[in-house]
């Protein structure tokens, strides 16, 4: 394996704990700014509130986006598979 091919994978790597982590981290920047204004037009301080709705709401996401994430994991597994064999074999 040359430098190159391996910065290749790290790269593809990278990218794809962003593609997968993106729209969780999304959904729970979301919630938590509504939670953070209804917080702050109600004159709630309490700093816990947050913390259950930013859970549901992601768990929510992993059962919305699962199939998706699960899918693109399964081809960037097989394709690092297979390139593996390609070098190896």
């Amino acid at each position: 394996m040359t430098p190159e091919t391996i910065i290749a994978i790290a790269e593809d790597g990278i990218w794809m704990v962003l593609l997968l982590s993106g729209p969780l981290l999304i959904i729970a920047l979301v919630v938590g700014l509504i939670v953070s204004i209804f917080q702050a037009t109600t004159q709630i301080q309490e700093q816990t509130l947050a913390f259950i709705p930013k859970i549901v709401a992601v768990l929510l996401g992993i059962v919305i986006f699962g199939p998706w994430m699960l899918s693109h994991m399964l081809s960037y597994t097989s394709d690092i598979f297979s390139n593996l064999i390609r070098y190896i074999g």
